[in-house]
């Protein structure tokens, strides 16, 4: 294999890992307006859920949060390697 050729792979990686990581986050947004906008649509429906409900969706918000934090910091370490 050429020196040539293994840089070029080595650039093709990095594209790959940003466009991983622009991926994350925005399945991360998309989950976490999901989940805001079902959480406020039941709390439209019944008010005096409305702690439980709260405290549901900041549980599942931080979970998907800690998911696309996880699949950026994936791709930065495949983009180094």
């Amino acid at each position: 294999m050429s020196l040539a050729l293994l840089q070029e792979a080595t650039a093709s990686y990095g594209a790959f890992a940003a466009i991983g990581a622009g991926l994350a986050a925005i399945g991360g947004g998309i989950g976490v307006g999901k989940i805001g906008g079902a959480a406020m649509e039941a709390m439209a429906r019944q008010p005096e859920m409305q702690g439980k409900l709260q405290g549901a969706a900041i549980v599942l918000i931080a979970f998907i949060e800690a998911v696309a934090l996880f699949a950026v910091v994936v791709s930065f370490l495949a983009m180094s390697a």
